[in-house]
């Protein structure tokens, strides 16, 4: 079994979920409760994948569910440092232009 790891920052005004691992069925229930969790504390919530080696349909629906509660409190969700097959699910599925983040935080969350 492959690992997952899912580290939360809390700033001023925003949340930060750094991903790394693999985002897979596995990893389900943890990765949601954690994207959930950011998203109820802060208006802005930016997920790091820069340390995912592993992104499939869980991770899609992780991160479509926690933008649906994120609108839902008026807030964002954001996706930065995608990259290699990250990147190409978030494309294939349009996620990388919902959830894309303002030009500035791009690669700095």
């Amino acid at each position: 079994m492959a690992s997952f790891e899912a580290v939360t920052a809390v700033g001023e005004g925003r949340v930060t979920v750094v991903l790394r691992g693999d985002c897979d069925l596995n990893a389900r229930d943890q990765l949601t409760a954690v994207l959930l969790d950011a998203v109820s504390r802060e208006k802005s919530v930016f997920v790091d994948v820069a340390g995912v080696g592993f992104f499939d349909s869980t991770g899609v629906h992780a991160l479509v569910t926690a933008h649906h509660a994120a609108r839902g409190r008026n807030g964002r969700l954001f996706v930065v440092n995608a990259g290699g097959v990250v990147a190409a699910v978030l494309e294939l599925t349009g996620l990388d232009a919902l959830l894309q983040a303002p030009a500035e935080e791009r690669g700095h969350a």
